[in-house]
């Protein structure tokens, strides 16, 4: 039997419903993020795409970090978003509404409990190994969104580019099949995205119950190795991180942060 299988396009298309209207598998790409960005560039409408690989060659986190696994090892896959309708100051919120359809789907399927560490890993416990990690990029000329995603399956601990990572195998989930994952995954997303688009309060809600770092300490390094230290308290409207140093309470964003460690009492 072989342990890493390709996925099932067909079935994947079979079980297509809105919001997605396109999907496609490629066995090897650079970036499934940058392939949607150049489509939208290229004045193609990308909501409802969705893109996956087989292998993702140069695969990339926040801040550009390389990131690269062995082929058939995860679930990789980029999805586009329409957000036209969406103020603006809600878009902050869509990546932390992907992270929450991950532990959604990775719960149904295999059985196994993991968080979100804010802004964009999905771990398991406040201090445990990465599972997947989000990366969300704004396209243009079109009010777009790409999201990307990379949810480690079968990824062994020789495997890993990091010693960080974990997987669904390592975890114990032994026979996970991707195209199930996947399926879910998407089902999961598309809910997500709907209570995004509508303003659901219910999604916060959702998110604080599954974050690994709200109520915990954390050291937010800024640009610069500036660092904001403190309890970590809540996440605001525009999805932002809010930190209570004992003598202030500090709002960073995502994108103003270059790492979230855990920091001692």
């Amino acid at each position: 039997m072989n342990p890493r299988p390709p996925l099932d396009t067909d079935a994947l298309r079979a079980g297509l419903s809105a919001p997605w209207r396109q999907l496609d598998v490629v066995d090897e790409t650079g970036s499934t993020n940058a392939d949607l960005l150049a489509r939208a560039g290229a004045g193609e409408d990308i909501g409802g795409a969705v893109l996956l690989a087989e292998y993702q060659n140069a695969g990339r986190g926040r801040h550009g970090r390389a990131w690269t696994a062995p082929p058939r090892s995860q679930v990789v896959l980029s999805f586009g978003v329409d957000a036209s309708g969406v103020p603006v100051d809600r878009w902050g919120w869509l990546p932390l509404a992907t992270g929450l359809a991950i532990v959604d789907a990775v719960g149904e399927v295999a059985g196994v409990r993991v968080g979100l560490k804010w802004p964009n890993d999905v771990l398991v416990g406040p201090g445990g190994g990465k599972l997947a990690g989000i990366l969300a990029e704004v396209a243009s000329p079109s009010p777009a969104i790409v999201v990307g995603l990379g949810l480690n399956v079968t990824l062994t601990a020789d495997e890993a580019p990091d010693a960080r990572a974990t997987s669904l195998t390592q975890l114990g989930a032994a026979t996970v099949d991707r195209t199930p994952l996947t399926q879910s995954l998407l089902r999961h997303l598309a809910a997500r995205i709907t209570a995004w688009r509508t303003g659901d309060r219910a999604l916060a809600a959702d998110y604080r119950v599954e974050s690994v770092t709200i109520g915990h300490r954390v050291r937010a390094v800024l640009p610069g190795d500036s660092t904001v230290q403190g309890t970590a308290t809540d996440v605001d409207e525009l999805g932002r991180l809010i930190i209570d140093t004992g003598t202030e309470r500090v709002t960073v964003s995502a994108g103003d942060v270059t790492h979230l460690r855990p920091s001692a009492p």
